[in-house]
């Protein structure tokens, strides 16, 4: 590994990568370095079983803006433009019609709340109509969205993410994951598998201890988690102590997919959809059969999301099945096979599913996203104000870090 380089990306995710397609058209030597064995971050398409399974990130989301749609065209990747089926209830199973349109009028009363005349604390729960019967299925809803409850959520962020994304959700069927990793750059040098513990400042630039050895470099930008930034897997000097404070303002929320294999004869219609228990805020939104696989995605955020991690796997497929039995019968047990799940809020050097703001703290993106003294610039889906939690929130921002890099080195 060459120890000396301009600048080093740490981060192997969507923002790293952005960051590293940015730099490799500039006439500086790059390295990136990625503490795990892939490409991706959050991103990470599984094969399994002959299928391309997205673990992390699925949808482009905002699709008519998503740089990735450019990139995956540019690549001959096929991209599909299918309308995402959320909020259909397939045959109206567990959820009636007459009380869709409830849940759906609470839900949009809620928002109305939000933005005419939303509660002095910034938080979302404050909003909440304490007579409402379907507070349940928005506090679900808002699980599926940013991983938390509304009690701990900012308003003022939540608005900014509606506020900026479009309706247009578009998919490939070779999986985001593999769409992300695939556009790595070959101009810039990569290390998998290596962490980086520590990083220093010296004059002119900063240091970085791996397992692999001391690394130098005139800039460094930096696309970890906010859970990675605000714990204790990455020792930083003190003069980021704000950097730090501010991730602590952006929790990752808690989002975790589990897939089942359809195995035998089932009565699954491909490209449909269905929430689990609309009044129950552990519930699961079903994807059955997307692009007419031969899978049902189960998705859980916020307080489902909890149950996996804290339950494990094997109780959260129960807990699936249980649900999806109460829709379809009891026959549908024996054409299901759990086949993969995911764990974020596990994984060490992630540490959850995407960030959300504390309630009065939406400004801590802007201040996350400060470069510090012309040597360390950030990076990552956390750092956009408007486009947090997507992958092409973390592209754009890794792009917009190496611009800052490029003119700060000149």
């Amino acid at each position: 590994m060459n120890t000396n380089v301009d600048v080093v990306i740490v981060g192997g995710g969507a923002a790293g990568v952005g960051a590293a397609r940015r730099l490799a058209r500039s006439n500086y030597s790059v390295m990136l370095l990625e503490a795990g064995p892939r490409l991706g971050g959050r991103a990470w398409t599984q094969e399994i079983a002959g299928l391309h399974i997205d673990l992390g990130c699925g949808w482009f989301h905002s699709a008519d803006r998503n740089a990735w749609i450019g990139i995956a065209e540019a690549a001959g990747v096929h991209v599909d433009r299918t309308p995402a089926q959320w909020g259909n209830q397939y045959r109206d199973l567990g959820f009636p019609r007459e009380e869709r349109v409830e849940a759906r009028d609470a839900f949009e009363a809620w928002m109305h709340r939000l933005e005419r005349s939303p509660p002095p604390n910034d938080c979302a729960a404050d909003a909440l109509d304490a007579a409402s019967e379907w507070n349940d299925y928005i506090r679900s809803i808002v699980g599926f969205i940013s991983g938390a409850r509304p009690e701990s959520l900012s308003i003022a962020d939540y608005l900014a993410y509606d506020e900026a994304s479009s309706d247009n959700n578009w998919r490939v069927p070779s999986g985001y994951g593999s769409l992300v990793a695939s556009s790595f750059p070959s101009q810039v040098a990569l290390h998998l598998s290596t962490p980086v513990d520590s990083i220093a400042l010296v004059p002119s630039g900063v240091t970085m201890e791996t397992p692999a050895g001391t690394l130098r470099a005139r800039a460094a930008i930096l696309t970890v988690s906010t859970a990675v930034l605000a714990g204790d897997t990455l020792k930083l000097p003190a003069e980021l102590t704000p950097w730090r404070e501010a991730a602590s303002r952006l929790p990752l929320g808690r989002n975790e997919k589990l897939f089942f294999e359809i195995t035998g004869d089932s009565p699954f219609e491909a490209e449909t959809q269905l929430l689990g228990n609309p009044r129950e805020t552990r519930t699961a939104s079903y994807y059955i059969r997307p692009l007419g696989s031969r899978v049902i995605e189960c998705f859980f955020g916020g307080d489902g999301a909890r149950f996996v991690e804290e339950s494990g796997h094997d109780a959260a497929f129960d807990f699936a099945l249980g649900q999806l039995s109460a829709l379809f019968g009891s026959g549908i047990r024996g054409a299901l096979r759990p086949l993969i799940g995911s764990a974020w809020s596990q994984e060490k050097r992630v540490g959850g599913a995407y960030s959300y703001a504390l309630p009065g703290q939406a400004s801590a993106r802007t201040a996350l996203a400060r470069p510090f003294d012309d040597r360390l610039f950030f990076a990552g889906e956390a750092t956009s104000t408007g486009d947090f939690s997507t992958a092409h929130g973390a592209h754009d921002s890794g792009v917009r870090a190496a611009e800052e890099a490029i003119a700060a080195i000149l």
